[in-house]
């Protein structure tokens, strides 16, 4: 089971205690989603959520009460080894781990989508922002957003909200949102669009973007280089293997090291959903670099060495980062900046 099946399993446990009488109509989830996040250091489990507190409301219950009610249900669920509850209410979970080829499967839903890619064309139409290309996204909220760096927040926490079904209002106003410092002067200019997106986009909205020169490195110690490279690659290492004569198959990678980038692109979809439901970009952000580094430390055990001959070990491995690189392209995406097919 995935962290993602985990937010899902949760929602049709609810519905099935309503169902049952065990909580009454009112108390649904609300949105249909259950946010599911990586428990913090130090506490149980690996994976949490505080849904008893937001049933308990509706149930006129205690969350503890709302919690232990879930538990039972969910501890005989395939692939969830433990179910504990902490504090006033909060579940936390030990998942049985999924399988690569089901990691790599889901990686594939995680694909730029055509209206995201048509974001990096050029707009005719659209007015110009202080340097900065507006990009083509639609229900943009009624109140204008005009900000350098309003804008380019805007944006991504739309896409984010958007891939996970949570399109907002039409009139809902934007969330505060700090601008360039003055002193930064025209840094679409300086450093080019995507930089000045990643630089604006990798800390939280209400604080002041940091403009570096390790923007500009075409080296590693640059994050925003990093996550780019790493997607580069992924392809390189696509095109070296098919002049190898193999290519990507889902399996069992044989390989220890594989743990970090699977970890990795098994949260993805949690980061995505915590993100979108905290409109918070530099979630998603953060979570990239941490996969490019899982891929760039995994790339030297994808390919054949020497004189050894493909096999079902190095296919996995070649799915295993070609997922990731369809991940990177992906969140990228929706971050607004491109994914070069090669630096």
């Amino acid at each position: 089971m995935t962290p993602a099946d985990l937010s899902r399993t949760l929602v049709r446990a609810v519905r099935c205690a309503v169902e049952d009488g065990e909580l009454p109509a009112q108390a649904g989830v609300p949105g249909g989603r259950v946010v599911v996040e990586r428990t913090r250091p130090g506490g149980v489990g690996e994976y949490a959520t505080p849904v008893a507190f937001q049933l308990a409301k509706g149930a006129g219950r205690r969350p503890a009460d709302v919690a232990r009610l879930l538990a039972r249900r969910l501890d005989r669920v395939d692939g969830i080894e433990r179910v504990e509850i902490t504090g006033a209410g909060f579940l936390n979970f030990v998942l049985a781990p999924p399988s690569a080829a089901e990691v790599v499967r889901a990686a594939q839903a995680h694909a730029p989508r055509p209206e995201y890619e048509a974001q990096h064309a050029p707009e005719a139409e659209a007015p110009a922002v202080t340097g900065l290309r507006q990009r083509a996204v639609p229900e943009v909220p009624a109140p204008a957003v005009t900000g350098l760096r309003e804008r380019a927040v805007h944006e991504a926490v739309l896409r984010i909200r958007r891939s996970q079904g949570l399109a907002p209002a039409p009139t809902a106003a934007p969330a505060p949102v700090a601008p360039v410092a003055r002193r930064d002067g025209d840094v679409v200019a300086r450093y080019g669009d995507a930089a000045a997106r990643w630089a604006m986009l990798t800390v939280a909205p209400q604080e002041t973007p940091v403009f570096s020169p390790a923007l500009l490195l075409q080296s590693e110690p640059g994050e925003f280089f990093r996550v780019r490279y790493a997607f580069s690659r992924s392809r390189a290492l696509l095109r070296n293997a098919a002049q190898l004569g193999f290519t990507p198959l889902p399996g069992p990678p044989e390989d220890t090291g594989a743990g970090p980038l699977l970890r990795a692109l098994t949260e993805y979809p949690l980061v995505l959903e915590a993100a979108a439901h905290h409109r918070a970009p530099e979630r998603l952000a953060r979570h990239l670099v941490e996969l490019a580094d899982a891929l760039l430390d995994f790339q030297y055990r994808v390919l054949p060495h020497g004189d050894e001959k493909p096999s079902a070990a190095h296919r996995a491995r070649l799915a295993l980062a070609e997922a990731a690189g369809t991940v990177l392209a992906g969140g990228l995406a929706l971050l607004g900046i491109d994914a070069p097919e090669r630096l």
